[in-house]
């Protein structure tokens, strides 16, 4: 066995245990998040805009990976429903900037919290050293995507630069 193959086992064995977990907590997934009346891509832009703050139509458009014109769509069904409130960007008056109404904000809020208060739970079942062990791995992978990330943005920075 060579080590990039141990490294693809492993690899492998992350994304299984990854399922595992994901289907052992589905049963302690807090019913406010089940109950929410909204579509995936709504509830994708209300995450959006909960995590990065106002967003330009554009930016979520390409986030969502679908067209303006669907965008736009969405966008307009959620301003109906008081979660979002849209604007002009300062800076480029043609562009049109979206976020969270107040109403959008407290939905996001409550969501989170009631999150974090699920995990918290089920933290404060795990022993010391096993909270460590989860804390050290947590900071790996951030280290991961911070390293990720700044890839991403090289590759982006090169394709600008050969157009």
């Amino acid at each position: 066995m060579t080590a990039k193959s141990d490294k693809a086992q492993l690899i492998e064995r992350v994304l299984e245990l990854e399922e595992k977990v994901y289907r052992a907590l589905r049963p302690i997934v807090p019913k406010e998040w089940l109950s929410i009346d909204l579509t995936m891509p709504q509830l994708k832009v209300l995450l959006l805009l909960f995590t990065d703050g106002p967003t330009r139509m554009s930016v979520l458009a390409s986030a969502l990976s679908v067209s303006m014109t669907t965008t736009t769509g969405i966008i307009d069904r959620m301003v109906q429903h008081g979660l979002l409130v849209r604007d002009s960007d300062p800076e480029d008056r043609r562009a049109v900037v979206c976020k969270l109404s107040e109403k959008g904000q407290e939905l996001m809020t409550c969501l989170w919290e009631v999150g974090q208060t699920r995990v918290r739970s089920l933290l404060d079942q795990m022993t010391l050293p096993e909270l460590h062990t989860i804390s050290e791995a947590m900071e790996t992978i951030l280290d991961a995507v911070g390293i990720m990330e700044k890839d991403l943005r090289l590759v982006g920075d090169t394709r600008k630069s050969e157009k």
